[in-house]
């Protein structure tokens, strides 16, 4: 009997390991093409995002219950256990079903030798639920509790260990972070200013006002295919994480004195951010310059602002032709680690490494110097990533206003209503506070 779902999600999680894919790209397009919809295509979400996201957990319990390492697994296989194990582990699919509907994948693709280990290896998952496995293989909490949080909530430890940082802290509140950053996140929309208020959006789409962006609605995670929304398809809106609204918003909301009508975005693929700036720059009259490196991204940039006072550019934000001082406003939506997004990129927490830090670093402070060289002397620039990465945010932005004499303004002021923003003067958003994605902002004024 066919399995549409189960083989859907299996195929993505192979792209992802052979191709370096994006599940979160992959899954939707094979979903339309294979017209699977419904409880099938929620089944297939569910269980191809969960295993991505769980790899490290799942590989664990795999290893121990086989007779063989990992790295002498047939590809394929792991990408089924893989599989197998989630449902096991972190579903209410009976044991049964989990492991004969992986096994019968398998046979079918890779005959019945390799299934009969499968099998064997499945059945030994099924011994135990969760909780005993995490027990069992998790490091000691007393002597490692960075690595036992960074274990039994499916995060690499590098990555709970930045976590940890960011916080200041190795406990509950580290805890409470990656948990929510394990748990699949709602659907968050903007309106487009001018177009179409929150309300109506959440009307129209059956979703709720989001709690801190006066565009923002959220739709309940495994509402389907947001894309197919009527809103979206006749751009009254975007599919875009409240943190990055309310990021971009901050930019607009920084105290300006003097001219106001030219904005420029410096890194805006793939366009939801210059979308949300260049309404609301259009609102005024004014215009939006959105610069992107790559083309592809550059014409993601152009589908998602048409319609808008945009002027899309395909350059390197470092080395634009602009003159000096040439904009009132500029957005630095640096590229980052994405290590705030990782419950919306579920395979990114093990594909990102330590070693990458060092090189978005670089390119995040030459990005900002120059974004700060392209404002005019009293304008505005904001910084922001999506990772709470301390070498990305506060070490970047500290390190570029020593050299360059700009000021930090207290970002928290323009997060109106925004609770537990800390002591400032940037700001950290953070799944488990705010329910958005972890991103960073702080607002930086050229010196007049």
């Amino acid at each position: 009997m066919e399995d549409p779902a189960r083989l859907a999600a299996l195929e993505t999680l192979r792209a992802v390991r052979q191709r370096d894919a994006y599940a979160n790209l992959v899954l939707p397009q094979m979903l339309r093409d294979r017209r699977i919809t419904g409880r099938d295509a929620a089944l297939a979400t569910e269980l191809t995002y969960g295993a991505a996201r769980a790899r490290g957990l799942l590989d664990a319990v795999i290893e121990a219950c086989s007779d063989r390492p990992l790295s002498e697994v047939d590809g394929s296989a792991l990408d089924a256990l893989r599989l197998g194990a989630y449902q096991l582990l972190r579903t209410r699919i009976p044991s049964h079903a989990a492991v004969a509907s992986t096994v019968d994948l398998v046979r079918a693709e890779l005959g019945s030798g390799i299934a009969g280990f499968v099998n064997a290896v499945l059945r030994r998952v099924a011994e135990q639920d969760e909780a005993a496995w995490v027990d069992e293989l998790a490091p000691d909490p007393d002597t490692d509790p960075i690595g036992n949080l960074a274990f039994t909530h499916a995060h690499p430890r590098w990555i709970a260990q930045a976590f940890a940082e960011a916080l200041g802290s190795r406990e509950e509140p580290l805890k409470r972070a990656l948990e929510a950053d394990d748990a699949r996140p709602a659907v968050h929309l903007v309106a487009r200013p001018g177009e179409v208020s929150a309300d109506e959006l959440a009307a129209i789409t059956g979703g709720d006002v989001a709690p801190y962006s006066p565009y923002g609605v959220h739709l309940e995670a495994g509402a389907g295919d947001p894309g197919d929304l009527e809103p979206v398809r006749e751009r009254l809106a975007n599919v875009q994480d409240e943190g990055s609204q309310l990021c971009a918003l901050a930019l607009t909301r920084a105290p300006l004195e003097g001219t106001d009508d030219r904005w420029l975005d410096l890194c805006a693929g793939p366009g939801g951010k210059a979308a949300l700036l260049a309404a609301l720059v259009g609102l005024e009259g004014g215009e939006l310059i959105a610069v992107e490196k790559a083309p592809h991204r550059a014409e993601l940039v152009r589908k998602i602002t048409t319609g808008l006072p945009v002027t899309v550019e395909v350059a390197d934000g470092r080395e634009t032709d602009f003159l000096e001082g040439a904009f009132d406003r500029v957005l630095v939506d640096a590229p980052c680690t994405g290590l705030g997004a990782l419950r919306r990129r579920p395979e990114a927490r093990w594909r990102r490494q330590p070693a990458d830090v060092g090189t978005l670093t670089k390119l995040q402070r030459e990005l900002l110097t120059e974004a700060l060289r392209l404002v005019r002397p009293g304008g505005v620039v904001a910084y922001v990533v999506c990772s709470p990465h301390l070498s990305e945010t506060v070490g970047v932005v500290t390190d570029v206003a020593k050299r360059t004499g700009a000021e930090l303004l207290d970002t928290r002021e323009l997060f109106p209503g925004v609770p537990d923003l800390g002591e400032g003067p940037h700001v950290q958003l953070w799944p488990h506070l705010h329910g958005t994605d972890a991103m960073f902002c702080v607002v930086l004024r050229r010196p007049v």
